[in-house]
């Protein structure tokens, strides 16, 4: 993208508050943020959030180095993680509340929204499972690992799969607030 994903306005708000009004809109209590490059800009942006935040030091990290870093933050009561990035900003918070009500029938099953059929963001890994992260390459793996406990739940959200990877992925979201 050429600058911080989590930086890039979005309507009225960076693309970071878009992504944590919704999670925090759907009742998440214990909220993670993990930060890497432009760590104060963002911390900046999301003050006065009820959010943790902490910063991966490492700039050659990818998500499951992120996600490792968070886990360790999780409240140890808490049951699940959900793993949320911020390169899916349109992400809705009845969505989110969604998973985490799938989660709560089904405490042991890692939960992926799916819509039309493609596999989505976030993901919400019972906690004991996340805890694989710490022997495996990448989240990826570890789904694959616990494919047996998979629930997928179908969502009106085209947000899950909505991905802001590329100046056109951010043209084509940004059209939404115009």
């Amino acid at each position: 993208m050429g600058s911080s994903k989590q930086l890039l306005p979005l309507g009225p708000k960076p693309v970071i508050r878009r992504c944590l009004d919704s999670v925090i809109e759907a009742g998440i209590a214990d909220i993670v943020v993990v930060l890497g490059i432009a760590s104060d800009e963002i911390e900046a942006a999301i003050s006065g959030l009820t959010v943790r935040t902490v910063i991966n030091g490492d700039p050659a990290s990818d998500m499951a180095g992120s996600a490792r870093q968070g886990i360790r933050q999780v409240a140890p009561a808490s049951t699940g993680v959900l793993v949320c990035p911020c390169d899916h900003p349109l992400v809705s918070s009845g969505t989110i509340a969604t998973l985490v009500s799938t989660h709560a029938m089904h405490p042991d099953c890692i939960v992926i929204p799916v819509y039309k059929g493609k596999r989505g963001h976030p993901t919400l890994f019972p906690r004991a499972v996340i805890e694989d992260l710490f022997r495996a390459a990448t989240l990826r793996d570890v789904i694959m690992a616990r494919a047996g406990i998979v629930r997928l739940v179908d969502v009106d959200d085209d947000g899950v799969v909505l991905d802001l990877d590329t100046p056109e992925d951010y043209e084509r979201i940004q059209g939404r607030f115009s």
